[in-house]
């Protein structure tokens, strides 16, 4: 296992010292792996630069993206980081709980914005919803202070020997690229068919699409065989 594996995703953040400071936070941990969606503040600016103190090199190499979709492409399993429990078919997880995530395959941990954390639509890209246990009567933490407090534990974790998966070496899991594609697919087929209705229930729609593709835990075979199956649906009508 190995920390470069693992990439810290801030959703829309909106304070450039937030920002640098969640770089020195991974730094402190040796992780060195950041992607930026959608910043408020021009990223990088000479502000992020320097609350990072002596992470530039990870404001330096990370990566910025315009929307989540293109930001988890090459991503296996993400988790979502969010203060309060949401209602939906997604399973939420306690800090104790990532002793049982698979660190070799590809993690990513999503952060919201400060002001608003994420939304239960960017919250359908996850595989989980992991909760820091905090006073319940002020739950929320600073976004630098949540990155540092998961680093860490997860730094933890891959000092020590984790519980081991038995699952075949021969069978792949299948991309966030391989999924992303699969479902596109089988919405643009039922958008032809003109599923989605009344048109305002569409965007929950698609959310709950969503949680159910990126829950499964497809093999790149059956993303494949599935996006056959969606292909041939749409070529008989």
């Amino acid at each position: 296992m190995s920390n470069n594996n693992i990439t810290f995703i801030l959703h829309k953040p909106q304070l450039s010292e937030n920002i640098g400071a969640c770089a020195r936070a991974m730094k402190n941990f040796n992780f060195k792996k950041m992607i930026v969606v959608d910043p408020k503040p021009i990223y990088p600016n000479d502000k992020i630069l320097a609350t990072s103190v002596g992470a530039k090199d990870v404001i330096n190499k990370s990566k910025n993206f315009y929307n989540l979709q293109s930001a988890l492409k090459n991503v296996d399993i993400v988790i979502a980081t969010s203060s309060r429990f949401r209602n939906k078919n997604v399973k939420h997880i306690q800090l104790e709980d990532l002793k049982g995530i698979n660190f070799k395959k590809k993690i990513a941990f999503l952060f919201g914005s400060e002001a608003s954390g994420l939304s239960n639509n960017e919250i359908s890209y996850s595989n989980y919803t992991l909760q820091i246990p905090t006073n319940p009567k002020f739950k929320s933490l600073n976004l630098s202070h949540s990155l540092i407090v998961i680093a860490y534990y997860v730094s933890s974790i891959l000092k020590t020997k984790t519980k081991k998966f038995d699952k075949s070496k021969k069978i792949k899991t299948a991309s966030k690229k391989e999924i992303f594609k699969m479902s596109n697919l089988c919405i643009k087929n039922l958008e032809e068919i003109n599923f989605f209705k009344p048109k305002e229930k569409k965007p929950i729609m698609l959310e709950n699409l969503r949680n159910i593709f990126y829950r499964m835990d497809l093999s790149s075979k059956e993303t494949r065989i599935l996006s056959g199956v969606f292909a041939s649906l749409g070529k008989k009508r």
